[in-house]
């Protein structure tokens, strides 16, 4: 779909989907203006994101507003925010935006969430839906939904069209986090203790959100919607284990081990939302997405990890 000489506004772009979105904007030839804490290179320097910051001049021309910039859970180095921290970027640094935005005359605001908007887990064969009654459990999901309502109304008090992507975890080349951790476990090659474990998790290759937020940027169908985002395959850990070993050349052996055993030792060294993300179900159902956008993941997971892991590719000078 066209998308004409519309400008875009991405805050966060120094992060890690950011730098992922400015590429597939690159990719396509939309105008686009980043914006970071402190600014380097092409990106406009905005300070620190609260429910007083002045976006005028990043918002200046902005037809629309992909708004990236969070405060994000850091369940690896187990050193997660505070509240009021979650709730000053999270909640009033983003319906600050979000209102000069509309002041400025954007027409479209694309706020990306998280599922923990949602909820922390999933019973097999019951994955999370937009329609579902959302029910966080952490402080950060918790805000994440609170600004999701606070746009939801601010859309529908002006012209500007709101669209919310709730999004698992992101991989992709230059990852961090748990699934890096992960990926760092499978290639020492030792045996794993995950054989036992039945779950579902869901998580979303970063061309394929880029991919999902450009379209959600203009489909007319996407305004004031809420969109759930993944790949299309769900992976039980032992399966995703298998997978990055493919994609990495690596060993995978796997040994039984009971999964409330493993629980209980995150819970013992105060890991326990990391052993979660091995153990439990996050699945996410991306149907209505699929239906109401007519969008599905450019990349197959088996593809996508490759491209996330394997070796290198040359250069051309």
């Amino acid at each position: 779909m066209p998308l004409g000489a519309d400008m875009f506004l991405v805050t966060g772009a120094s992060g890690f989907v950011g730098q992922g979105l400015a590429r597939t904007l690159q990719q396509r030839g939309i105008p686009f203006r980043g914006t970071s804490r402190n600014g380097s290179g092409q990106l406009l320097a905005i300070g620190d994101i609260h429910g007083a910051t002045d976006w005028s001049v990043a918002l200046d021309g902005a037809d629309v507003v992909v708004h990236l910039a969070a405060v994000n859970q850091n369940v690896v180095e187990g050193s997660p925010a505070v509240l009021a921290e979650y709730r000053s970027v999270n909640v009033e640094g983003t319906i600050n935006l979000a209102r000069q935005a509309a002041a400025a005359g954007a027409r479209r605001f694309v706020f990306l969430s998280s599922i923990k908007a949602s909820g922390e887990a999933t019973t097999n064969g019951k994955p999370f839906r937009a329609a579902d009654v959302p029910a966080p459990e952490s402080d950060y999901g918790r805000t994440k939904l609170e600004a999701e309502q606070l746009l939801h109304a601010l859309g529908n008090s002006t012209k500007m069209q709101i669209v919310v992507i709730r999004s698992p975890l992101v991989y992709g080349p230059g990852m961090r986090g748990s699934f890096q951790a992960l990926v760092r476990l499978v290639q020492r090659g030792l045996p794993l203790p995950f054989a036992l474990i039945d779950n579902r998790r869901s998580m979303v290759y970063l061309e394929n959100l880029t991919d999902l937020i450009v379209t959600a940027a203009n489909h007319p169908d996407a305004a004031g919607k809420t969109f759930m985002v993944a790949d299309s395959k769900s992976p039980s850990t032992p399966e995703l284990v298998r997978m990055i070993a493919a994609a990495t050349g690596s060993s995978a052996p796997l040994l039984p081990f009971p999964p409330a055993l493993l629980e209980l030792a995150g819970k013992l060294t105060g890991k326990a939302e990391l052993i979660h993300r091995l153990t439990r179900s996050l699945e996410v159902d991306i149907s209505e997405t699929s239906r109401r956008l007519g969008w599905t993941p450019p990349f197959e997971m088996t593809d996508a990890l490759s491209r996330t892991l394997g070796p290198a590719k040359p250069t051309k000078d």
